[in-house]
């Protein structure tokens, strides 16, 4: 197999500076994303390294309004115990990705429910996709929430991004999102609404993107503490690899 890694991921941002040791990222159209507003480490750093980058980073975001610090570190390292020391200290939240791939013909066969339908989002879909992110994202806030419908408007926009919505007898049930490149389709945001969910519109979501880019690989990241990775092996995806992330959030 090719060699595969986070770096075939997405990132929503820009890097805005970059050392030896690590990239910045920074997105000020969404300034509320962590995940678009971080520093990703290229290697390890020792604790002094991670202090002065979490005094940078925590400057940087001031003079932005932000009030959170990200910091991911290199694929497949395990953080020094000083550094998790620290990090618990300061009551960083700790989370290890999980990357995964599939080729398309290997998904397994998903039954048919005539209950369930799924379609690309075009202009008459638009809406509804945007509606039931929307309510989706409020358990983040109504800022995260409002900057989030942009962002997705944007992406209506762009052709490497396809919106596909999900639907159970006629009503929004869920969605995902697939991030184009001439080799992969990585499969992102994916959700089933949590009253709907067990009637296997996630399954068929996926089976949707294997059926309709066969010629590429697909491609995700998973929470390595939550159970859709468990799902993820049932349906025959690869493990290739983990990443941990750390996050603190400073009240305002």
């Amino acid at each position: 197999m090719m060699n595969i890694s986070f770096e075939n991921i997405d990132i929503i941002g820009n890097v805005i500076n970059e050392n030896e040791l690590y990239k910045h990222y920074h997105y000020p159209e969404m300034l509320s994303r962590y995940s678009s507003n971080f520093i990703e480490f290229k290697i390890m750093p020792t604790l002094n390294e991670l202090l002065e980058a979490e005094q940078f980073m925590r400057d940087f975001h001031l003079k932005n309004g932000q009030y959170h610090v990200e910091f991911v570190f290199p694929q497949d390292k395990e953080i020094a115990v000083e550094l998790i020391e620290h990090l618990n200290n300061q009551d960083y939240s700790i989370e290890k990705n999980e990357l995964y791939v599939i080729n398309p013909s290997e998904f397994p066969e998903v039954k048919v429910d005539k209950d369930i339908c799924v379609e690309k989002v075009d202009s008459v879909r638009l809406m509804e996709y945007l509606r039931i992110q929307y309510e989706l994202d409020l358990q983040y806030g109504e800022n995260f929430a409002n900057e989030k419908q942009d962002l997705m408007k944007r992406n209506y926009n762009n052709e490497n991004v396809i919106q596909i919505i999900a639907y159970y007898k006629d009503m929004p049930a869920g969605a995902v999102d697939v991030i184009l490149t001439e080799e992969f389709a990585e499969i992102d945001n994916l959700f089933v609404l949590e009253s709907l969910q067990r009637k296997g519109i996630g399954s068929i979501l996926q089976k949707f993107v294997m059926d309709t880019y066969k010629d590429r690989k697909v491609i995700l990241v998973a929470d390595g503490d939550d159970t859709p990775r468990e799902m993820y092996q049932r349906q025959n995806y690869q493990y290739l690899g983990f990443q941990y992330e750390v996050l603190k959030v400073y009240n305002e």
